[in-house]
């Protein structure tokens, strides 16, 4: 038996179909991860994994942080559940109220839903029905953008916009369009933070505008730093024009800030790194530092109000999940908040983005390397597919550095990185250094 049977306890990996991934690749070599602490995992032989993104852009604060650890076994002896419907309990409003103090005022009411799908779909229903709520409810189409990812469940593929997650799924929502992306390599490759030029490429909303009329569109879905399609980090002047444009014909903003938020960009939320408020911001991942399934949906004040008529006896809102701000969950949340307070993690990656970004953008040069993209602690290097081959190359970096003791997320040919905000200066050394020999060994 090997070492990964003898840990995991089993010789049968075949019941578990794995999400995302190349199953029958990684059945017949397995990469098990059977613990973790501060900055690293452990895998099932022994070795030490750098995490070099954050889990799955999650784990902000790095692993095994004990606030939140005794914070979730405390919970549990306390009180495991509750229901979220017609009932609750004090922790739930404890962590609503602590949230909305991070985020710009306006943004003061949370709905809690349990991951960033959820959120994003929750995001869409609300601005739906508040666009009915208020008389305008002509305005029942979705716009989306290219290259876009909002999660996985119906609405999100719908107004995402990324081929291989929406191909093989139908006709998805009817009423969705999309805006042009903002990857421009022509123009801004290697750019040091936001990109010089495409603010104009937000005027893709005026033509949607023009074809479909102001008065059937509900809402613009955008990630204000674009994720898991490589990390596109937004023109200087982009989201400003994008925010006067939905402000100019009534078209709610949403910001899909499931990777952005909680400290990513060396500042509490997108909204306060680029200055535009948009009407509904869709978090989840680091709400948690990624322990517990959560995601917590920032509205403003205006939209929850138009709500709140009628009888008061009256559901306000069809909409819930059975474990919103569930009470394990809402533990966490508290714990989490109280580590990146104490520790100033939310604008820590502002003191480490410089040294972060000299770091990335000495890797200009090496061999396939097409461009470099950062900000705050967040940077992608994208490579040159091998022709005929697209996602090739960029799964072998990954490979290379999972036996490097890196631990890396590659979306394409596009390595991504994204470290818990805990990372100090030796480690960033680690990390580049690390992938500049991976580099300089790819075929």
């Amino acid at each position: 038996m090997s070492a990964m049977q003898a840990t995991s306890g089993t010789n049968n990996l075949e019941a578990l179909w794995m999400p995302f991934t190349a199953n029958r690749q990684f059945k017949k070599a397995p990469r098990m991860l059977v613990a973790a602490e501060g900055m690293y995992y452990t895998t099932d032989d022994g070795r030490k994994l750098l995490d070099g993104c954050a889990g799955m852009w999650c784990c902000n604060a790095g692993h095994a942080r004990p606030r939140i650890v005794e914070a979730i076994a405390n919970q549990a002896k306390e009180l495991d559940y509750a229901p979220a419907f017609q009932m609750g309990h004090p922790k739930s409003f404890e962590l609503a109220a602590r949230l909305v103090a991070h985020l710009p005022p306006g943004l003061d009411h949370v709905f809690f839903t349990n991951s960033g799908s959820e959120s994003v779909d929750t995001g869409l229903k609300i601005a739906l029905a508040y666009q009915r709520t208020i008389g305008q409810g002509t305005r029942t189409r979705l716009i989306g953008r290219e290259r876009g990812y909002h999660g996985v469940n119906f609405g999100g593929i719908s107004v995402g916009g990324i081929v291989s997650n929406r191909k093989v799924f139908g006709t998805l929502l009817t009423g969705v369009d999309h805006i042009r992306h903002t990857h421009d390599p022509a123009r801004n490759a290697y750019s040091r933070g936001q990109p010089e030029y495409g603010a104009e490429l937000a005027d893709d909303l005026e033509r949607l505008v023009g074809l479909h009329d102001a008065s059937t569109i509900a809402a613009v879905i955008v990630e204000p730093v674009a994720g898991s399609t490589g990390v596109l980090i937004p023109p200087k002047g982009y989201l400003e024009k994008l925010r006067a444009i939905c402000d100019k014909y009534g078209i709610l903003l949403i910001f899909d800030e499931v990777i952005t938020g909680f400290g990513r960009l060396g500042a509490p939320f997108a909204v306060d790194r680029f200055g535009v408020t948009p009407d509904i911001v869709l978090t989840a991942k680091g709400v948690t530092n990624g322990v517990i399934p959560m995601g917590a949906v920032f509205v403003k004040k205006e939209i929850y109000e138009a709500f709140m008529t009628g009888p008061e006896h009256m559901i306000e809102f069809f909409h819930g999940y059975t474990y919103s701000g569930n009470p394990m969950a809402a533990a966490a949340g508290l714990a989490t908040l109280d580590t990146y307070e104490e520790e100033g993690l939310l604008t820590r990656g502002t003191e480490l983005a410089d040294y972060f970004a000299d770091g990335l953008h000495s890797l200009k040069g090496l061999p396939h390397v097409v461009d470099i993209r950062n900000c705050g602690l967040v940077g992608a290097v994208e490579l040159e597919p091998i022709p005929g081959e697209p996602t090739k190359r960029g799964f072998a970096a990954f490979l290379k550095a999972f036996e490097s003791g890196l631990m890396l997320r590659t979306t394409g040919d596009t390595i991504a990185m994204s470290p818990p905000l805990i990372i100090e200066k030796p480690q960033i050394d680690f990390l580049f250094d690390t992938i500049r020999g991976i580099l300089q060994t790819l075929d």
